[in-house]
C-alpha cells in the first residue's frame, strides 16, 4: 500500500525500529508492506498495489499512481476522492 497523504499506522510503528528493519521486510517480500508516496520508488513489484489517496499534494500523487500502475502486477487498486484522482491524472477513471 502507497500512501499519499499520512503514513499507515503500520508504517509508522515498522519504521520506529529503524529504516534497516523496515525495508528488511520489504525486501523478504513475503507480506503487506506499507510505503509513503515520496518511496514509491524505491518499492518492489507486487501481485497486488493499492494507492490511497489520502492527503499530500497533487504532485505526490500524480508521481505515485503511474509509478504504482507500473510495480501492479496483477490488479492496482486506487481508494480517494474520484473527481482528485481524475483531476491528479487528466483523465475519468
Amino acid at each position: 500500500m502507497i500512501t499519499t497523504g499520512e503514513s499507515h499506522p503500520w508504517a509508522a510503528h515498522e519504521l520506529s525500529f529503524g529504516e534497516a528493519a523496515y525495508w528488511a521486510q520489504h525486501d523478504a517480500g513475503d507480506d503487506v508492506f506499507y510505503a509513503e508516496a515520496s518511496a514509491a520508488g524505491r518499492v518492489a513489484s507486487r501481485p497486488v498495489v493499492v494507492v490511497a489517496v489520502n492527503g499530500g499534494s497533487d504532485e505526490a500523487a500524480a508521481a505515485a499512481l503511474p509509478l504504482a500502475h507500473g510495480r501492479a502486477g496483477a490488479l492496482l487498486v486506487v481508494c480517494g476522492d474520484p473527481q482528485r484522482i481524475n483531476a491528479v491524472l487528466g483523465a475519468g477513471v
